[in-house]
């Protein structure tokens, strides 16, 4: 049995060892050139078990990854730190003004594109013959639907866009995983035969606002006690720890009361990354802090992506599968460009959306690894195989071909927006 000490060393050491040899030679944005790495490390792993059948070098690395719980740990470990570093980041008043923007875009887009991935993937597995019921078929929908917030802000690193497009994008990455797992834990529930009663309008509702509207209360409230207090003194060093304090209590606390740990989190640190710089911490302080938190950014992504690369090897495809995880990668496309585009031309009159940024919100709907920890979930059905198989398709089309070519359609495409 591997320790937890040495997981994380060798995490660490291949994140280090891949991010050099990406830096210098093939010069990838950081993140995607992890997880391609990765990916090509777990291939190349594979065919030399195949070739050298008794080195075991890819049995001997898959028991390792086999310990190491991806829902557990980018659920209730590197999402908490990765949204309030991305949350703090982001102009809270500036987001004010595309308020109607992001709630739009997060709340009606997502459940466009849950209803539309959903019925085009079961069609498609129907007509090959896949065993993925109607209700399985929503679910997947509806993880696969949101932008994933930590894939969607390592890629705006970049990426040179209008500043308020990228408040926009940022924004709907941040709070649509709130909605989307709302969704998808209902769904779950109804799937899997258990969650008739929950399924009513009534019961969707309450969910919502237990879930979503308690996240974000409750981050308000642990947010300003956290600012309060950062107010009251100046020491750096105890600044610092309210923040890691506030990050890990919030998502602890929320999911103790049955709210949305993300959205309380977001929630806590727009106002931190509000207030705290002009009222309560002073130069020294803001430095340290900021400097704290862009090092547990970089370094959580580029484990993540390095994790999302390696999980090849533990993941279990079926051949059968793979049709239908190549036809999802069109089908979440298209549901994206619909999703975009109904909103932006139902709310047109309000002057906060384009419609000349469609294509390049269509393209920078990046997944990441929400939408695979979600999959992982799934309880033990024979509609999981294609959904795990589908998810990892899109996350990795999404972040490789629309990560890495974003910048030349932000070229292309916002010159006439």
């Amino acid at each position: 049995m591997i320790s937890i000490f040495d997981l994380a060393a060798m995490l660490l050491t291949l994140s280090a060892a891949f991010g050099f040899l990406n830096r210098r030679f093939l010069r990838m944005p950081h993140t995607i050139g992890l997880l391609v790495m990765g990916l090509l490390a777990s291939l190349a792993l594979v065919l030399v078990d195949l070739t050298f059948p008794r080195q075991h070098l890819y049995a001997d690395l898959t028991r390792v990854l086999d310990q190491v719980d991806f829902t557990a740990v980018v659920m209730n470990g590197m999402l908490a730190f990765l949204l309030f570093a991305g949350a703090m980041s982001l102009d809270l008043r500036l987001l004010r003004d595309r308020a109607l923007s992001v709630a739009t875009l997060a709340l009606l887009g997502t459940l466009i594109s849950t209803a539309l991935v959903g019925g085009a993937f079961w069609a498609v597995a129907q007509a090959l013959g896949s065993p993925v019921p109607f209700a399985w078929a929503l679910v997947f929908g509806a993880l696969i639907s949101p932008t994933d917030p930590v894939a969607v802000l390592a890629t705006l690193k970049n990426v040179n866009v209008p500043e308020a497009l990228e408040i926009e994008m940022q924004g709907e990455a941040l709070f649509n995983d709130g909605i989307g797992i709302v969704l998808f834990t209902v769904l779950v529930a109804f799937a899997a035969g258990s969650g008739g009663e929950a399924m009513s309008a009534g019961g969707i509702a309450t969910l919502l606002l237990h879930e979503a509207g308690g996240g974000l209360v409750l981050g308000v409230v642990t947010g300003y006690l956290a600012y309060r207090a950062m107010r009251a003194i100046d020491d750096f060093p105890v600044e610092v720890l309210i923040t890691l304090a506030l990050v890990t209590g919030t998502y602890a606390l929320a999911q103790k009361l049955g709210a949305s740990g993300p959205l309380a989190v977001v929630a806590a640190g727009l106002l931190i990354g509000e207030r705290a710089p002009r009222y309560a911490m002073s130069d020294n302080t803001q430095k340290y802090v900021s400097a704290l938190w862009t090092l547990i950014d970089e370094v959580l992504n580029s484990v993540l992506f390095l994790l999302i690369g390696l999980e090849v090897l533990v993941l279990r495809f079926q051949v059968a599968g793979l049709t239908l995880a190549a036809c999802a990668v069109p089908i979440v496309l298209i549901a994206r460009l619909v999703a975009v585009s109904a909103p932006v031309l139902l709310f047109r009159w309000g002057g906060n959306l384009c419609l000349g940024n469609v294509p390049f919100l269509t393209w920078a709907g990046v997944r990441g690894g929400i939408s695979v920890a979600l999959a992982l979930s799934i309880p033990e059905s024979d509609a999981k195989p294609a959904i795990l198989a589908a998810t990892y398709a899109v996350v990795l089309f999404t972040i490789i071909v629309q990560g890495s070519t974003l910048g030349m359609v932000a070229r292309r495409t916002l010159r006439k927006g």
